[in-house]
């Protein structure tokens, strides 16, 4: 029996996120402090509906950019690193690696409860978040979620979500 599964894929100029962050690596390496101007593509895939597409563009461009839009302009702190304790210190969060210390107020910080501020577990952070907003505001859960997250021109990473 033949299938069909139809695919819609948003990015715009307004789907980027311009950021701080550093990541820890080869167990015992801690990058500087640094930021990217990130761009964000999504594309979900699953069968027709009774309107005839996947899913709403505009609804998909909108929700991707509300998530965006949170971390636009913050520090991003992984909270699930244990080489990275996190706490918060008054108005402050302070992280630690080996000696070194750094404070950043706590409204300029998005704590992602990831391992890595990396951008293949950025990606799937995105996704994460999508899923849920996608499933609570428009009762819809594609057949794949696919988020790319470009840090650099040339550098990106995807991560796919499968519906089993």
């Amino acid at each position: 029996m033949p299938s069909e599964r139809y695919t819609v894929r948003v990015t715009k100029d307004y789907l980027v996120f311009c950021c701080g962050h550093f990541i820890t690596y080869d167990g015992s390496e801690c990058e500087r402090l640094h930021g990217h101007n990130y761009r964000v593509a999504v594309q979900v895939d699953g069968p027709l509906d009774e309107n005839h597409y996947v899913f709403d563009f505009i609804a998909l461009k909108n929700r991707t950019r509300e998530i965006v839009d949170e971390l636009d302009h913050h520090m991003l702190v992984a909270t699930k690193n244990p080489k990275l304790p996190v706490t918060e210190d008054g108005a402050n969060v302070v992280v630690i690696f080996e000696n070194k210390k750094w404070s950043f107020p706590r409204e300029d910080c998005v704590l992602l409860p990831i391992e890595n501020t990396t951008t293949e577990l950025l990606a799937k952070w995105l996704a994460g978040r999508l899923l849920d907003v996608l499933q609570r505001q428009h009762n819809y859960r594609p057949a794949v979620l696919r988020v790319e997250v470009e840090e650099n021109v040339g550098q990106q990473a995807v991560y796919e979500w499968r519906a089993e």
